[in-house]
């Protein structure tokens, strides 16, 4: 049912400056794969084949990892080493990618607009490749997936963070209606602690209904002169439902330094050394 995934990955990644001057941040690697593979293999085993990237200027590299490297290829054939590209040989031969360019950097839900043309009129997966989660069981993408199946509307993963970084991320109010599900009645963009309406945090995993677009097109620049994602989700909430997912799994917030290592340490330990990490 959800045959598609938008990767919004056009920002600059500052915060990690120097690094990112002239890659980009979604190739930085955690152990020995980049951000976006990760996110690509987490929506591979939702059952989605068909990855669509909203890429700035000096992104190329992403597009050049989802591809074939034949100079590369032919120096290791026949070598241990080619065992080390079987995980990116297996992405490339399942699926397919196209891209499209954010010329201005205006928000999420701007990118997510931009993307328009490569989705269409289907309901699709967005994955932001700074937050990398890792579970034991179904991946959070796989769990998202199946409650969509159920309830046919658009839904957004959520996690409890402390109440001081609430204006880290958009924040959701809403009414319970099972253990880790909610309808969403209030989203707040990146709000004070005091002003918060709860924190429950949305975290960069959706699954959007194709109306999104249309509300996006006529939702006004909010915090920071930005077309917020939140914005037009509230006005989608307001006009029929939107969930808020509290997820089992793992997430680290790779888009800070901290996290960033956090994870690295955590993949290494749990799926580089045992082999799963390939």
């Amino acid at each position: 049912m959800i045959r598609k995934c938008l990767y919004p990955v056009a920002g600059y990644g500052t915060r990690f400056l120097p690094a990112t001057k002239a890659m980009p941040k979604e190739m930085l690697p955690v152990v020995n794969k980049p951000l976006v593979q990760y996110g690509v293999e987490e929506a591979m085993q939702a059952g989605i084949t068909e990855m669509a990237f909203v890429t700035g200027r000096t992104k190329r590299s992403i597009e050049d990892h989802f591809d074939r490297s034949y100079e590369l290829e032919h120096q290791i054939e026949g070598s241990g080493k080619e065992a080390y590209l079987e995980g990116i040989r297996n992405i490339i031969d399942h699926c397919t990618f196209s891209y499209t360019r954010q010329i201005a950097m205006k928000g999420l839900g701007h990118a997510i607009l931009t993307g328009r043309t490569l989705i269409g009129d289907q309901p699709f997966a967005v994955i932001l490749s700074d937050d990398l989660c890792i579970n034991d069981g179904d991946a959070v993408l796989t769990q998202m997936v199946q409650l969509y199946k159920q309830f046919r509307c658009s839904i957004v993963a959520i996690e409890e963070v402390p109440a001081d970084q609430t204006h880290k991320y958009g924040v959701i109010a809403g009414e319970p209606m099972k253990e880790g599900l909610w309808r969403i009645t209030d989203m707040v963009e990146k709000p004070k602690p005091a002003d918060a309406p709860s924190n429950l945090a949305i975290i960069g995993r959706y699954i959007l209904t194709p109306d999104i677009f249309d509300i996006i097109e006529s939702t006004p620049a909010g915090k920071n002169g930005e077309v917020q994602i939140t914005d037009a989700l509230l006005t989608q909430a307001q006009k029929g439902c939107v969930l808020g997912y509290q997820f089992q799994g793992r997430r680290f917030d790779c888009g800070s330094v901290d996290g960033f290592v956090d994870a690295t340490n955590y993949a290494y330990q749990h799926l580089y050394k045992n082999g799963t990490g390939r």
